[in-house]
C-alpha cells in the first residue's frame, strides 16, 4: 500500500525514519538510473567517510556482544597497579561513519562523469561532521568538472545545495523541497525545480557528458515503491508521532484530512 500522501512523506524526515529511507533512495535509485543510462556509463554506490567525535553509534554486538571472553574477577588495570602505574583519562575513540552517494562512471570505471547526492540529516545539521564533509566534497566535484545532483527532501536543518538560499527563494518563492542540479557544460549556473510537499516528486534530470541527453528519471515510483518495500507506514506511526520539523497549521489541516480518508 503507497504512502497515503502524494508525493513526499512528512513523516518520513522523522530522525528515526529518514537515515533508512535515504539509504533506500541510493538504491532504489541506482537501479533507476542504471535501466535508463546510454551505453558507456554505469551507476555505482560510493561512500564518503568522516570521523564522528560525539559518539553516537551503539557498540556492534558480533565485536562487543555476550561472547566476549570472561574476566574471572581479575582486570588487566590491576596488573598495571601492581606495577605502580596510575590511570590516566583520555579522549575517546572518535567513530568512523560512512554515508553512500551515488557516482555515474564511464563504463571502463576510470572516469567519474556525475555525482548524485541526497542529502542526509546531518548534511544540513550545522557543525555535524558530516556536513563538513559533504561541502567539502560539494566543492570537489564541482572543482573537479563533475556533474552534481542535489536532491533535498528534508524541510529542517540548514540550506546546503550549490544554490544560494536567496537565489533559491527568489526563483522558487514557495517551496518544501528542491532539486539542484549543476551541470559541467555551464559551471555558472545551477538548475533548481522547487516542489510542495502537496506536490508529486517530479522527475529528476541527470547530465552526462556534453553532447549527450541528461537521463530523466521519475522521483516519484521510486518512493512507492520503498514506502511499500520497506514497511515505512509502520514507522511513521502517524497517530503518534508528529513531523520533523512541525508542520504549518495550513499543512497540518491538509495532513490530517488526508489520513482521516486513508484510515
Amino acid at each position: 500500500m503507497p504512502s497515503p500522501f502524494p508525493g513526499m512523506d512528512p513523516w518520513l524526515e522523522l530522525s528515526g525514519v529518514f537515515p533508512d529511507l535515504h539509504n533506500s533512495l541510493i538504491t532504489y535509485l541506482r537501479e533507476a538510473i542504471n535501466a535508463a543510462l546510454p551505453a558507456g556509463y554505469v551507476a555505482t554506490t560510493s561512500n564518503r567517510v568522516w570521523i564522528d567525535t560525539v559518539l553516537r553509534r551503539e557498540p556492534d554486538v558480533s565485536v562487543f556482544g555476550a561472547d566476549s571472553p570472561p574476566t574471572n574477577g581479575y582486570h588487566a588495570t590491576e596488573h598495571f597497579a601492581e606495577a605502580g602505574m596510575v590511570a590516566v583519562a583520555i579522549d575517546p575513540v572518535s567513530e568512523p561513519w560512512e554515508e553512500p552517494y551515488l557516482e555515474i562512471v564511464s563504463s571502463d570505471g576510470d572516469r567519474l562523469v556525475t555525482a548524485i547526492e541526497v542529502l542526509s540529516l546531518s548534511n544540513k545539521k550545522p557543525g555535524d561532521s558530516g556536513r563538513s564533509s559533504y561541502l567539502q566534497k560539494q566543492n570537489e566535484f564541482r572543482r573537479g568538472g563533475v556533474n552534481l545532483v542535489e536532491i533535498d527532501l528534508l524541510r529542517g536543518g540548514t540550506h546546503t545545495t550549490v544554490v544560494s538560499l536567496d537565489r533559491l527563494r527568489k526563483l522558487v518563492p514557495a517551496y518544501d523541497y528542491h532539486i539542484c542540479v549543476t551541470a559541467v557544460g555551464d559551471p555558472n549556473h545551477c538548475q533548481v525545480k522547487g516542489f510542495r510537499m502537496m506536490d508529486r516528486l517530479p522527475a529528476i534530470h541527470v547530465p552526462l557528458d556534453p553532447g549527450i541527453r541528461p537521463v530523466i528519471v521519475e522521483l516519484q515510483p521510486i518512493l512507492d515503491r520503498i514506502y511499500d518495500t520497506g514497511k515505512y507506514r509502520r514507522l511513521a506511526k502517524y497517530e503518534r508521532k508528529t513531523p520533523e520539523p512541525a508542520l504549518t497549521p495550513e499543512q497540518q489541516q491538509w495532513a490530517d484530512n488526508i489520513l482521516k480518508g486513508s484510515s
